[in-house]
């Protein structure tokens, strides 16, 4: 996030899912289909715990 939107860590540490989604957005085409969704994303958080 510091290359792409230009934030410090602390910026990066505050800010919520749906800001780095927001930013990231404008790298993507309008019709793109998402590499994965939060089901996707919560089988590989339970398959690699990090606690």
């Amino acid at each position: 996030m510091a290359r792409v939107a230009g934030w410090r860590p602390g910026d990066f540490w505050a800010a919520t899912p749906a800001d780095v989604r927001a930013v990231l957005a404008g790298w993507v085409e309008g019709d793109a289909v998402a590499p994965f969704d939060g089901a996707v994303l919560a089988a590989m958080m339970e398959q690699f715990p990090d606690g």
